[in-house]
């Protein structure tokens, strides 16, 4: 028999999955912490919620891996309650309330007033904008919108997050202006589709004129963009990147393949020719930009040809960042209807030859950097390192600059000048120039 845990109430959120997560489960924990409720984040606790992905293949896997270990600890009463909330309650929710019974509940991704209920708390609308922030102290996400109306054939999003809603401009700048006030000095914008930002909510694509608010906000320094989508890119925001220092020189544009067919098959509403001009327009217009994008490999039907017309690309095009995932056969999704005809064995062979090729390319961009100086920001010290990032650099999927604490000091969260002693393929070794 279970033993009931004598620990003080105190609620554990475990978050899985992107920044759109991270974002959610910070918004959770503000509204907990303004109930006077004891938070933490992935630490102990008697009471879990976990904030699932539901995205890919991988992703579920360790969801419901998660979901099953809290579980366990439940029933051996190490802990008093589970609950679930997230992308993969929303898609899931009736086989995961069958298969996994012993959680006390289940939650979609905009339950988020039913979650608090249930956590004792009640949902406060004046909060709106307040979160507790689990990043380091200086940069946070800032999540613009909701949602997505792209209908790419590969992808579940918009069966868990529901159609596109932007936030208004106001609101944004306001939580910007809180943000900025606990010590934050870079956002990183976010949303399914960055580029669509606008539509709903004033008709026109708006995202120069939000970043031209955001740019006044004092006390913010860098603004980065994630996750633009590369078709009707509204060419204005080039223009305000350029002309505003605070704009990160910096894009992310998941760009998945570049085969014309597989492109057609994706939905994607584009084509090499226009794909490739769109970012040779990027370069003239921000020379020094860096550019991020994601690749899908193995998808139905893409032959031997297709991939090598998307490994060619990737050597003339020379991205700055580049990650590349193996396609998942999504239920419920388009391309499910297609035979998933690409043997797993390839499909990791074609990742590993394009991750290959792009450790080359980093190698020799990086090699460049060499002898020359960078603004950086200080995110964390590790082990025997400070480690920063320069604006051309994400937090977790882009390069880090390594900085050797046993013969300098830099202060976590603070803007630092360092010139570069060395470079490997997706880090660089720098010294601070004042020392």
């Amino acid at each position: 028999m279970r033993t009931k845990s004598l620990k003080k109430n105190k609620i554990n959120v475990v978050t899985l999955g992107c920044s759109k997560n991270v974002y959610d489960s910070e918004v959770l924990m503000g509204q907990l912490r303004a109930n006077n409720k004891e938070v933490a984040h992935e630490e102990e606790g008697n009471v879990v919620v976990i904030n699932t992905c539901g995205f890919i293949a991988n992703a579920k896997e360790e969801s419901v891996n998660t979901i099953l270990e809290y579980v366990q600890k439940k029933e051996a009463g190490d802990v008093d309650k589970v609950f679930v909330t997230g992308c993969l309650s929303e898609r899931y929710k009736p086989d995961l309330q069958k298969e996994i019974p012993n959680v006390d509940a289940y939650f979609g991704t905009s339950d988020l007033p039913n979650l608090l209920k249930a956590l004792g708390a009640d949902y406060k609308h004046e909060l709106l904008g307040e979160r507790l922030t689990t990043t380091p102290k200086n940069y946070a996400y800032l999540k613009i919108a909701e949602g997505c109306d792209r209908p790419c054939s590969f992808c579940a999003i918009p069966l868990m997050r529901g159609k596109h809603k932007s936030k208004p401009i106001e609101a944004l700048v306001s939580e910007s202006q809180k943000l900025a006030a606990n010590g934050v000095k870079e956002l990183i914008l976010i949303a399914q589709d960055l580029t669509y930002y606008g539509l709903d909510r004033y008709k026109k694509r708006n995202l120069a004129e939000l970043l031209q608010a955001l740019v006044k906000v004092e006390g913010i320094e860098w603004i980065r963009l994630h996750y633009a989508f590369p078709t009707g890119f509204p060419m204005d925001v080039l223009e305000v990147m350029r002309k505003e220092p605070k704009i990160c020189n910096y894009i992310d544009i998941p760009l998945q393949h570049i085969s014309d067919s597989i492109l057609k098959s994706m939905r994607r509403g584009t084509t090499q020719a226009k794909t490739t001009k769109l970012l040779r327009d990027f370069r003239t217009a921000v020379p020094n930009m860096a550019i991020r994008t994601t690749l899908i490999v193995g998808y139905p039907g893409e032959t031997e040809a297709d991939f090598q017309t998307l490994k060619n690309w990737v050597k003339e095009m020379r991205f700055e960042r580049l990650g590349c995932f193996t396609y998942s056969h999504e239920e419920n999704t388009h391309a499910f209807s297609l035979e998933d005809d690409v043997p797993e064995e390839v499909k990791q062979q074609r990742a590993n030859e394009i991750m290959e090729l792009q450790s080359q390319i980093s190698w020799e961009l990086n090699q460049e950097k060499i002898g020359k100086i960078f603004r950086c920001i200080i995110d964390r010290k590790e082990a025997n390192y400070f480690v920063g990032r320069t604006e051309f650099d994400s937090p977790d999927v882009d390069n880090e600059v390594l900085i050797d604490a046993s013969k300098h000091y830099v202060k976590i969260g603070d803007f630092v000048s360092l010139k570069i002693m060395e470079a490997s393929d997706f880090d660089l070794y720098g010294v601070p120039l004042d020392q």
